[in-house]
C-alpha cells in the first residue's frame, strides 16, 4: 500500500524506533520516517518537518512524552495531529492522563503487531 505519510518517531530507544519502522514495512506501508530520542528533539522536528502521525514513548530524557503531547495540543495548528502513544506505561490512570492530553490512540510494549496495524489503519483511515 503506497501512502505518502511522514511519520514522527519518539523514543529514547533506537531498537524500538526501528521496531516501529519494521511494523510499517510488514503493512507494505511506504513511509518517510523522521526520529527523535526525546520530546525536546521532537518538539524541534515538528518545527521543520510537515508531519502526519506521532508514535510516542512516555518515559524520556528532556521532556516526556506526557509533556510533548500537552505542549502540541496546545498548538492550534496540531490539534488534528494524530498522536499514537506506544509505551510500557501500562496503568489505567496513564492511559486516562494521556487520552485525556489528547491522545489519538494508546498501544503497550511490548507492541503486538496486529493491534498496531489495526490501530493505524483506523486512524489512517479517517
Amino acid at each position: 500500500m503506497a501512502i505518502d505519510l511522514t511519520v514522527l518517531i519518539v523514543d529514547d530507544s533506537r531498537i524500538m524506533r526501528n521496531t516501529v519502522k519494521g511494523m510499517f514495512s510488514e503493512m507494505q506501508m511506504v513511509c518517510t520516517f523522521v526520529e527523535a530520542s526525546n520530546g525536546e528533539e521532537a518538539l524541534e522536528q515538528l518545527g521543520m518537518t510537515k508531519i502526519d502521525l506521532v508514535l510516542l514513548d512516555w518515559n524520556m530524557p528532556k521532556l516526556s512524552g506526557i509533556d510533548f503531547l500537552k505542549s502540541v495540543r496546545a498548538m492550534e495548528k496540531y490539534k488534528g495531529l494524530p498522536i499514537i502513544m506506544v509505551t510500557s506505561e501500562s496503568a489505567k490512570y496513564n492511559v486516562i492522563e494521556a487520552l485525556k492530553n489528547g491522545a489519538t490512540d494508546y498501544i503497550t510494549k511490548p507492541v503486538n503487531s496486529k493491534l498496531f496495524i489495526e490501530k493505524l489503519a483506523k486512524i489512517l483511515n479517517k
